[in-house]
């Protein structure tokens, strides 16, 4: 059995309903569909994101919708972006450009978390997300 803590929570009476009237539609007991629907529209946990950035993208929940939908359209610099390109084409790479692809790479990974974890929050707040062709690519 799974460990489990009781809370009482006070919900609208039309929200309170849908959810009684979808129990019994799905066939679950109410209390296992509230916390599903919980546990299913929280943010993901930083846990298992590098614990350099945890604190950053736990900050991310406390931003106004504008900053969050700005985090989550951030784009690499465009001379950023060219050296990565030159670099991962280039063969034979020196120790100091190896260094410098492996920090490109980072920030790279830094940035994608970030906005997706910008997105997770909007979605949390009930922003839709938008499909990949209405995403800015500028």
């Amino acid at each position: 059995m799974i460990d489990s803590q009781q809370i009482t929570v006070e919900l609208p009476l039309p929200l309170y309903r849908f959810l009684a009237r979808l129990a019994e539609q799905t066939h679950q007991p109410l209390e296992e569909l509230v916390a599903q629907s919980v546990a299913g529209n929280l943010p993901p946990s930083v846990d298992n994101a590098p614990i350099e950035i945890q604190a950053d993208l736990l900050a991310l929940q406390g931003l106004a919708v504008d900053e969050l939908k700005r985090v989550a359209n951030e784009q690499i610099g465009e001379k950023q972006q060219k050296r990565h390109l030159q670099l991962l084409g280039k063969n034979n790479l020196s120790a100091d450009e190896q260094r410098e692809l492996s920090e490109l790479r980072r920030q790279a990974d830094v940035l994608m978390l970030r906005k997706a974890y910008a997105w997770a929050v909007l979605r949390w707040r009930g922003y839709p997300i938008p499909r990949l062709e209405e995403i800015p690519l500028e």
